[in-house]
Protein backbone atom coordinates (compact mmCIF):
# COMPACT_ATOMS: atom_id res chain seq x y z
CA UNK A 1 0.00 0.00 0.00
CA UNK A 2 1.31 3.41 -0.93
CA UNK A 3 1.54 6.28 1.50
CA UNK A 4 3.82 8.30 3.66
CA UNK A 5 4.01 9.09 7.33
CA UNK A 6 5.12 12.37 8.69
CA UNK A 7 7.26 12.20 11.75
CA UNK A 8 5.76 13.84 14.80
CA UNK A 9 9.23 14.45 16.24
CA UNK A 10 10.22 18.03 16.81
CA UNK A 11 13.30 19.30 18.54
CA UNK A 12 13.11 22.40 20.77
CA UNK A 13 12.94 25.49 18.62
CA UNK A 14 12.46 23.38 15.49
CA UNK A 15 11.54 24.75 12.09
CA UNK A 16 12.84 28.27 12.29
CA UNK A 17 12.21 29.45 8.76
CA UNK A 18 14.99 31.94 8.43
CA UNK A 19 14.28 32.67 4.82
CA UNK A 20 17.66 34.27 4.26
CA UNK A 21 17.31 35.39 0.66
CA UNK A 22 20.44 37.39 0.07
CA UNK A 23 21.82 38.16 -3.37
CA UNK A 24 24.94 36.09 -3.80
CA UNK A 25 26.99 39.03 -4.91
CA UNK A 26 26.30 40.84 -1.66
CA UNK A 27 28.15 38.02 0.08
CA UNK A 28 31.38 38.86 -1.73
CA UNK A 29 32.91 40.54 1.28
CA UNK A 30 32.07 37.64 3.54
CA UNK A 31 33.29 35.14 0.96
CA UNK A 32 36.72 36.73 0.97
CA UNK A 33 37.06 35.46 4.54
CA UNK A 34 35.45 32.07 3.89
CA UNK A 35 37.21 28.74 3.78
CA UNK A 36 38.87 27.87 0.44
CA UNK A 37 36.56 26.53 -2.24
CA UNK A 38 35.81 22.86 -1.67
CA UNK A 39 36.41 23.04 2.08
CA UNK A 40 34.15 20.83 4.17
CA UNK A 41 32.82 23.59 6.40
CA UNK A 42 32.37 27.33 6.77
CA UNK A 43 32.91 29.33 9.96
CA UNK A 44 30.87 32.35 10.96
CA UNK A 45 30.62 34.14 14.29
CA UNK A 46 26.97 35.02 14.45
CA UNK A 47 23.96 34.64 16.72
CA UNK A 48 22.45 32.05 14.39
CA UNK A 49 23.58 29.58 11.75
CA UNK A 50 21.80 31.14 8.78
CA UNK A 51 24.59 33.49 7.69
CA UNK A 52 27.23 30.77 7.95
CA UNK A 53 25.08 28.39 5.92
CA UNK A 54 24.42 31.06 3.29
CA UNK A 55 28.15 31.71 3.04
CA UNK A 56 28.95 28.03 2.59
CA UNK A 57 26.08 27.66 0.10
CA UNK A 58 27.36 30.50 -2.06
CA UNK A 59 30.85 29.02 -1.98
CA UNK A 60 29.57 25.56 -2.96
CA UNK A 61 27.52 27.10 -5.73
CA UNK A 62 30.55 28.88 -7.14
CA UNK A 63 32.49 25.61 -7.10
CA UNK A 64 29.64 23.78 -8.88
CA UNK A 65 28.62 26.31 -11.52
CA UNK A 66 31.33 28.95 -11.60
CA UNK A 67 30.61 32.63 -11.07
CA UNK A 68 27.15 33.23 -9.64
CA UNK A 69 24.62 35.26 -11.57
CA UNK A 70 23.42 38.54 -10.11
CA UNK A 71 19.91 37.22 -9.57
CA UNK A 72 20.97 34.05 -7.73
CA UNK A 73 19.87 34.02 -4.10
CA UNK A 74 20.58 31.86 -1.09
CA UNK A 75 17.58 30.46 0.78
CA UNK A 76 18.38 28.90 4.12
CA UNK A 77 15.63 27.14 6.05
CA UNK A 78 16.52 25.93 9.56
CA UNK A 79 14.01 23.15 10.15
CA UNK A 80 15.49 21.80 13.41
CA UNK A 81 17.71 23.43 16.03
CA UNK A 82 18.65 22.70 19.63
CA UNK A 83 21.70 22.75 21.87
CA UNK A 84 24.13 24.37 19.47
CA UNK A 85 23.06 22.28 16.51
CA UNK A 86 21.01 23.14 13.42
CA UNK A 87 19.72 21.21 10.43
CA UNK A 88 17.76 22.18 7.35
CA UNK A 89 17.81 22.95 3.65
CA UNK A 90 20.04 25.33 1.73
CA UNK A 91 19.01 26.31 -1.80
CA UNK A 92 20.83 28.43 -4.34
CA UNK A 93 17.80 29.75 -6.18
CA UNK A 94 17.80 31.10 -9.72
CA UNK A 95 15.41 33.47 -11.40
CA UNK A 96 12.07 31.98 -12.56
CA UNK A 97 12.34 31.47 -16.30
CA UNK A 98 16.10 31.00 -16.13
CA UNK A 99 17.62 28.16 -18.12
CA UNK A 100 19.59 27.26 -14.98
CA UNK A 101 17.83 25.18 -12.36
CA UNK A 102 18.22 25.85 -8.64
CA UNK A 103 20.69 23.77 -6.66
CA UNK A 104 20.18 22.66 -3.10
CA UNK A 105 21.57 20.58 -0.27
CA UNK A 106 20.67 19.46 3.21
CA UNK A 107 22.98 20.93 5.83
CA UNK A 108 24.26 20.38 9.35
CA UNK A 109 25.62 23.20 11.49
CA UNK A 110 27.42 22.87 14.83
CA UNK A 111 28.27 25.78 17.12
CA UNK A 112 31.75 25.55 18.59
CA UNK A 113 33.14 28.36 20.68
CA UNK A 114 30.79 30.92 19.20
CA UNK A 115 31.49 29.80 15.62
CA UNK A 116 29.04 27.95 13.41
CA UNK A 117 30.70 25.21 11.38
CA UNK A 118 28.63 24.11 8.40
CA UNK A 119 28.64 21.03 6.19
CA UNK A 120 26.47 20.45 3.15
CA UNK A 121 25.22 17.15 1.83
CA UNK A 122 27.94 15.51 -0.26
CA UNK A 123 30.80 16.72 1.93
CA UNK A 124 32.77 14.38 4.16
CA UNK A 125 32.03 16.47 7.24
CA UNK A 126 28.28 16.09 6.60
CA UNK A 127 28.47 12.37 7.33
CA UNK A 128 30.67 12.98 10.38
CA UNK A 129 28.24 15.52 11.85
CA UNK A 130 25.33 13.18 11.10
CA UNK A 131 26.79 10.61 13.47
CA UNK A 132 26.99 13.11 16.34
CA UNK A 133 24.05 15.43 15.81
CA UNK A 134 21.15 14.99 18.27
CA UNK A 135 18.84 16.36 15.56
CA UNK A 136 19.29 13.41 13.22
CA UNK A 137 16.57 10.80 13.57
CA UNK A 138 17.32 7.10 13.80
CA UNK A 139 16.06 6.34 10.29
CA UNK A 140 18.16 9.18 8.86
CA UNK A 141 21.50 8.18 10.38
CA UNK A 142 22.35 5.22 8.10
CA UNK A 143 21.21 7.19 5.04
CA UNK A 144 23.19 10.33 5.89
CA UNK A 145 26.32 8.29 6.60
CA UNK A 146 26.67 7.71 2.85
CA UNK A 147 26.24 11.34 1.80
CA UNK A 148 29.93 12.17 2.11
CA UNK A 149 30.78 12.44 -1.58
CA UNK A 150 33.57 9.90 -1.44
CA UNK A 151 31.93 7.37 -3.79
CA UNK A 152 31.05 9.95 -6.42
CA UNK A 153 34.21 9.36 -8.44
CA UNK A 154 35.10 7.48 -11.61
CA UNK A 155 35.57 3.74 -11.29
CA UNK A 156 38.25 1.80 -13.10
CA UNK A 157 35.57 0.59 -15.49
CA UNK A 158 34.01 4.01 -16.03
CA UNK A 159 33.07 5.10 -19.51
CA UNK A 160 31.82 8.46 -20.70
CA UNK A 161 28.32 9.72 -21.24
CA UNK A 162 27.08 11.58 -24.29
CA UNK A 163 27.89 14.90 -22.65
CA UNK A 164 31.55 14.01 -22.22
CA UNK A 165 31.30 13.54 -18.46
CA UNK A 166 32.81 10.62 -16.63
CA UNK A 167 30.27 7.89 -15.87
CA UNK A 168 30.20 7.09 -12.17
CA UNK A 169 29.80 3.69 -10.61
CA UNK A 170 31.81 0.63 -9.66
CA UNK A 171 30.22 -1.99 -11.85
CA UNK A 172 26.99 -1.85 -9.84
CA UNK A 173 24.17 0.21 -11.33
CA UNK A 174 21.27 -1.22 -9.33
CA UNK A 175 19.03 1.41 -7.79
CA UNK A 176 16.18 -0.67 -6.33
CA UNK A 177 13.90 2.07 -7.67
CA UNK A 178 10.75 2.11 -9.74
CA UNK A 179 9.72 4.84 -12.14
CA UNK A 180 8.53 7.94 -10.20
CA UNK A 181 4.98 7.27 -11.33
CA UNK A 182 2.06 5.01 -10.48
CA UNK A 183 2.84 1.29 -10.65
CA UNK A 184 0.68 -0.46 -13.22
CA UNK A 185 0.21 2.63 -15.36
CA UNK A 186 2.01 4.28 -18.25
CA UNK A 187 3.65 7.68 -18.41
CA UNK A 188 5.55 9.52 -21.13
CA UNK A 189 9.30 10.03 -20.85
CA UNK A 190 9.09 13.42 -22.50
CA UNK A 191 12.85 13.98 -22.29
CA UNK A 192 15.70 11.50 -22.13
CA UNK A 193 18.94 11.98 -20.16
CA UNK A 194 20.01 15.59 -19.71
CA UNK A 195 21.63 17.70 -17.03
CA UNK A 196 19.87 18.97 -13.94
CA UNK A 197 20.34 22.36 -15.62
CA UNK A 198 19.89 21.80 -19.31
CA UNK A 199 22.50 20.13 -21.51
CA UNK A 200 25.44 20.33 -19.12
CA UNK A 201 26.94 17.07 -17.89
CA UNK A 202 26.39 14.94 -15.96
CA UNK A 203 23.16 13.89 -17.65
CA UNK A 204 21.44 13.04 -14.40
CA UNK A 205 17.86 13.88 -15.19
CA UNK A 206 14.72 12.75 -17.02
CA UNK A 207 11.32 14.36 -17.58
CA UNK A 208 8.01 12.52 -17.17
CA UNK A 209 4.46 13.65 -17.91
CA UNK A 210 1.02 12.29 -18.66
CA UNK A 211 -0.80 9.30 -17.24
CA UNK A 212 -2.51 10.21 -13.98
CA UNK A 213 0.03 13.05 -13.48
CA UNK A 214 0.83 11.73 -9.98
CA UNK A 215 4.49 11.82 -8.92
CA UNK A 216 5.56 9.08 -6.51
CA UNK A 217 8.70 8.19 -4.58
CA UNK A 218 10.88 5.93 -6.71
CA UNK A 219 12.06 4.10 -3.56
CA UNK A 220 11.49 4.37 0.17
CA UNK A 221 13.50 6.88 2.19
CA UNK A 222 13.32 10.15 4.08
CA UNK A 223 11.82 13.14 2.25
CA UNK A 224 12.57 16.86 2.44
CA UNK A 225 10.81 19.87 0.97
CA UNK A 226 13.63 21.86 -0.62
CA UNK A 227 11.16 24.57 -1.59
CA UNK A 228 7.63 24.72 -2.93
CA UNK A 229 7.49 22.40 -5.92
CA UNK A 230 10.70 20.54 -5.07
CA UNK A 231 11.01 17.34 -3.03
CA UNK A 232 14.19 15.37 -2.34
CA UNK A 233 14.07 11.77 -1.10
CA UNK A 234 17.20 10.23 0.44
CA UNK A 235 17.38 6.48 -0.12
CA UNK A 236 19.70 3.70 0.95
CA UNK A 237 22.98 2.78 -0.81
CA UNK A 238 23.90 6.46 -1.07
CA UNK A 239 21.18 7.37 -3.55
CA UNK A 240 18.80 10.31 -3.48
CA UNK A 241 16.23 11.50 -6.01
CA UNK A 242 14.92 14.97 -6.83
CA UNK A 243 11.42 15.84 -8.06
CA UNK A 244 10.88 19.41 -9.29
CA UNK A 245 8.06 21.50 -10.85
CA UNK A 246 5.47 19.76 -8.63
CA UNK A 247 2.02 21.06 -7.85
CA UNK A 248 0.36 20.15 -4.55
CA UNK A 249 3.56 18.63 -3.21
CA UNK A 250 3.82 17.30 0.32
CA UNK A 251 5.50 19.39 3.00
CA UNK A 252 7.94 17.26 4.95
CA UNK A 253 11.03 17.59 7.12
CA UNK A 254 12.58 14.14 7.04
CA UNK A 255 9.30 12.23 7.06
CA UNK A 256 9.58 8.60 6.03
CA UNK A 257 8.00 7.81 2.65
CA UNK A 258 7.38 4.33 1.32
CA UNK A 259 8.11 3.26 -2.24
CA UNK A 260 5.34 4.71 -4.40
CA UNK A 261 4.33 7.33 -1.84
CA UNK A 262 2.51 10.37 -3.18
CA UNK A 263 4.84 13.37 -3.49
CA UNK A 264 2.75 15.70 -5.62
CA UNK A 265 1.45 16.17 -9.15
CA UNK A 266 3.36 17.04 -12.30
CA UNK A 267 3.34 20.78 -12.77
CA UNK A 268 5.20 23.87 -13.87
CA UNK A 269 6.23 25.31 -10.50
CA UNK A 270 9.45 27.33 -10.58
CA UNK A 271 9.36 28.85 -7.12
CA UNK A 272 13.10 28.32 -6.72
CA UNK A 273 13.89 29.23 -10.32
CA UNK A 274 14.44 27.51 -13.62
CA UNK A 275 11.98 26.97 -16.43
CA UNK A 276 9.19 24.49 -17.13
CA UNK A 277 7.65 24.28 -20.58
CA UNK A 278 4.48 22.30 -19.99
CA UNK A 279 3.60 20.30 -16.89
CA UNK A 280 5.97 17.49 -16.00
CA UNK A 281 8.26 16.28 -13.22
CA UNK A 282 11.95 17.01 -13.57
CA UNK A 283 13.52 13.89 -12.02
CA UNK A 284 17.18 13.84 -10.97
CA UNK A 285 19.44 11.00 -9.77
CA UNK A 286 21.96 11.71 -7.01
CA UNK A 287 24.55 9.49 -5.35
CA UNK A 288 26.53 10.46 -2.28
CA UNK A 289 25.55 14.09 -2.57
CA UNK A 290 26.26 14.68 -6.28
CA UNK A 291 24.17 14.37 -9.43
CA UNK A 292 25.34 11.36 -11.44
CA UNK A 293 24.69 10.12 -14.98
CA UNK A 294 21.37 8.27 -15.06
CA UNK A 295 22.36 6.23 -18.13
CA UNK A 296 23.22 2.64 -17.34
CA UNK A 297 21.07 2.70 -14.21
CA UNK A 298 17.62 1.18 -13.96
CA UNK A 299 14.38 2.81 -12.99
CA UNK A 300 12.15 -0.11 -12.23
CA UNK A 301 12.56 -2.66 -14.98
CA UNK A 302 13.72 -0.11 -17.54
CA UNK A 303 17.40 0.59 -18.25
CA UNK A 304 18.18 4.17 -19.29
CA UNK A 305 20.42 5.01 -22.26
CA UNK A 306 21.90 8.27 -23.53
CA UNK A 307 21.14 9.67 -26.95
CA UNK A 308 23.53 11.55 -29.21
CA UNK A 309 22.47 14.79 -27.53
CA UNK A 310 20.85 15.90 -24.29
CA UNK A 311 17.09 15.28 -24.02
CA UNK A 312 17.30 12.39 -26.51
CA UNK A 313 18.05 8.85 -25.40
CA UNK A 314 15.88 5.88 -24.62
CA UNK A 315 14.80 3.24 -22.12
CA UNK A 316 14.93 -0.53 -22.59
CA UNK A 317 12.83 -3.29 -21.02
CA UNK A 318 14.15 -6.66 -22.11
CA UNK A 319 14.65 -6.22 -25.86
CA UNK A 320 12.01 -3.50 -26.16
CA UNK A 321 13.45 -0.04 -26.77
CA UNK A 322 11.39 3.13 -26.21
CA UNK A 323 12.82 6.46 -27.31
CA UNK A 324 12.29 9.78 -25.60
CA UNK A 325 8.72 10.87 -26.23
CA UNK A 326 7.40 7.35 -25.82
CA UNK A 327 5.36 5.78 -23.04
CA UNK A 328 6.95 3.69 -20.28
CA UNK A 329 4.80 1.24 -18.34
CA UNK A 330 5.65 1.13 -14.65
CA UNK A 331 6.31 -2.53 -13.85
CA UNK A 332 7.41 -1.67 -10.31
CA UNK A 333 10.85 -1.91 -8.73
CA UNK A 334 13.52 -4.42 -9.69
CA UNK A 335 14.82 -6.11 -6.55
CA UNK A 336 18.53 -6.02 -5.83
CA UNK A 337 18.68 -9.80 -6.33
CA UNK A 338 16.60 -9.78 -9.50
CA UNK A 339 17.28 -9.40 -13.22
CA UNK A 340 15.29 -8.73 -16.38
CA UNK A 341 15.54 -11.24 -19.20
CA UNK A 342 16.92 -9.69 -22.40
CA UNK A 343 16.68 -12.19 -25.26
CA UNK A 344 18.68 -9.77 -27.46
CA UNK A 345 15.89 -9.55 -30.03
CA UNK A 346 14.44 -13.00 -29.41
CA UNK A 347 11.21 -13.91 -27.67
CA UNK A 348 12.57 -16.15 -24.92
CA UNK A 349 15.72 -17.64 -23.37
CA UNK A 350 16.16 -21.29 -22.44
CA UNK A 351 16.62 -22.23 -18.80
CA UNK A 352 18.85 -25.22 -18.07
CA UNK A 353 19.47 -27.70 -15.28
CA UNK A 354 23.08 -26.53 -14.89
CA UNK A 355 25.46 -23.71 -15.88
CA UNK A 356 25.95 -24.48 -19.56
CA UNK A 357 24.45 -25.69 -22.81
CA UNK A 358 25.60 -29.22 -22.00
CA UNK A 359 22.80 -29.40 -19.45
CA UNK A 360 19.22 -30.20 -20.32
CA UNK A 361 16.67 -27.52 -21.13
CA UNK A 362 14.26 -26.99 -18.23
CA UNK A 363 11.74 -24.46 -19.45
CA UNK A 364 12.19 -20.93 -20.74
CA UNK A 365 11.94 -17.30 -19.63
CA UNK A 366 10.18 -14.77 -21.84
CA UNK A 367 11.92 -11.61 -22.99
CA UNK A 368 11.24 -8.92 -20.38
CA UNK A 369 10.45 -11.42 -17.62
CA UNK A 370 11.75 -10.82 -14.10
CA UNK A 371 13.87 -13.57 -12.55
CA UNK A 372 15.30 -13.88 -9.04
CA UNK A 373 18.96 -14.89 -8.81
CA UNK A 374 20.12 -17.14 -5.96
CA UNK A 375 23.82 -17.37 -6.90
CA UNK A 376 26.15 -17.60 -9.92
CA UNK A 377 28.79 -19.92 -11.38
CA UNK A 378 30.98 -20.13 -14.48
CA UNK A 379 29.93 -22.29 -17.43
CA UNK A 380 29.82 -22.13 -21.21
CA UNK A 381 30.43 -18.71 -22.81
CA UNK A 382 27.68 -16.81 -24.64
CA UNK A 383 27.30 -13.42 -26.27
CA UNK A 384 24.36 -11.13 -25.60
CA UNK A 385 23.60 -7.43 -25.74
CA UNK A 386 26.25 -6.58 -23.18
CA UNK A 387 29.08 -8.71 -24.56
CA UNK A 388 30.46 -12.20 -24.02
CA UNK A 389 30.46 -13.92 -20.64
CA UNK A 390 30.80 -17.39 -19.15
CA UNK A 391 28.78 -16.37 -16.08
CA UNK A 392 25.55 -18.27 -15.39
CA UNK A 393 22.89 -17.45 -12.82
CA UNK A 394 21.07 -20.01 -10.71
CA UNK A 395 17.48 -18.87 -10.37
CA UNK A 396 15.17 -19.22 -7.38
CA UNK A 397 13.40 -22.17 -9.07
CA UNK A 398 16.69 -24.09 -9.33
CA UNK A 399 17.19 -23.60 -13.08
CA UNK A 400 20.08 -21.74 -14.73
CA UNK A 401 20.23 -18.93 -17.28
CA UNK A 402 23.24 -17.34 -19.01
CA UNK A 403 24.16 -13.90 -17.70
CA UNK A 404 24.53 -12.82 -21.33
CA UNK A 405 20.73 -12.75 -21.55
CA UNK A 406 19.77 -10.78 -18.45
CA UNK A 407 20.20 -7.25 -17.16
CA UNK A 408 21.02 -7.30 -13.46
CA UNK A 409 22.89 -4.01 -13.11
CA UNK A 410 25.93 -5.83 -11.75
CA UNK A 411 29.12 -6.63 -13.60
CA UNK A 412 29.51 -10.00 -11.89
CA UNK A 413 27.51 -12.26 -9.55
CA UNK A 414 24.26 -10.74 -8.30
CA UNK A 415 23.98 -12.78 -5.12
CA UNK A 416 27.45 -14.27 -4.72
CA UNK A 417 28.96 -17.47 -6.04
CA UNK A 418 27.26 -20.86 -5.78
Amino acid sequence: MFGYRMSGWRSPGARRTAGITTAVLTLAGALSMAAPAGAASADRRDAGPEAAVAERLAERGRAEIGAAAAHDTTRVNVTRDAGGWAFGTAVLATEPGSERMPMGWLFHAEREGGTWRVALEGEERFAELSRRSPLVKAEEKPLFARLDGRRAKPSEEAGRDGGGAVVYGAGDYRTGMALPTTVGAGTVMTSGPHGWSGSAAPWSSLDFAGGDEVVRAARQGTAYTMCRGWIRVVHDRGYATDYYHLWNNINTNGGWVGAGAFLGHTGTDVTCGGAAYGRHVHFGLIQNGSYIPVAGHNLGKWVIYNGSAAYQGSAMHGSRLVNAGGTLYNYGALGLNQAVVDANGGTYVNKRTGPGTGYAVSGSAADGATVTVSCSANGTAHTGRYGTTSLWNRLSDGTWISDAYVWSGVNGPVSGWC
